[in-house]
């Protein structure tokens, strides 16, 4: 999704339903693995003064891998985002300058273009949760033998207390 921002003059809105095969994953080790329905993706930019303003909203399920067991689970994804753009006047030489607050909000393009889709998927990366489980009673997997303790129970032999404790165990009450 191209915008080419000197075709905006008040507002341009884009509403579109993005198609799992639309997310390319290029690491499976990632965490968000696609879209478990198509993304509705609704963006509206408009220009004000010399900068654009991007608003839109995201709304469907993406595929993330739980925390605790790694295994693949739908998420609900709803989400609101803000993104302001400044078009880099040409011709103006690269030089160190110091960034105020209000700066550190703002992108800087590169071009009279802007890929939406790269707006897209920074903001659902930016959804996402930092920790994802796929519920909240999940058991993660096994510390010893790694099996899915919401699958089946492990046989490993459950150390109960610290090892540094571990000669009290042999020790005796006074009286028994």
């Amino acid at each position: 999704m191209i915008i080419d921002l000197q075709a905006v003059t008040e507002e341009t809105h884009v509403h579109e339903a993005l198609d799992p095969s639309w997310w390319k994953v290029t690491d499976p080790s990632q965490q968000v693995l696609g879209f478990g329905c198509p993304l509705q993706v609704n963006v509206k930019v408009s220009r004000a003064a010399d900068k654009f303003l991007v608003d839109g909203t995201l709304a469907g399920k993406v595929k993330i891998r739980c925390d605790r067991c790694l295994e693949v689970f739908d998420l609900e994804l709803k989400s609101t985002f803000n993104v302001y753009l400044v078009v880099r006047p040409s011709g103006r030489l690269e030089e160190d300058v110091e960034l105020l607050d209000e700066d550190m909000e703002v992108e800087v393009l590169h071009g009279e273009t802007i890929d939406l889709d790269d707006v897209v998927r920074e903001q659902i990366y930016l959804s996402v949760p930092m920790k994802c489980v796929c519920r909240s009673d999940c058991r993660g997997l096994c510390p010893q033998c790694g099996v899915n303790l919401n699958v089946a129970p492990c046989s490993c032999k459950s150390g109960v207390g610290h090892a540094a404790f571990s000669k009290l165990e042999n020790l005796k009450l006074q009286g028994e």
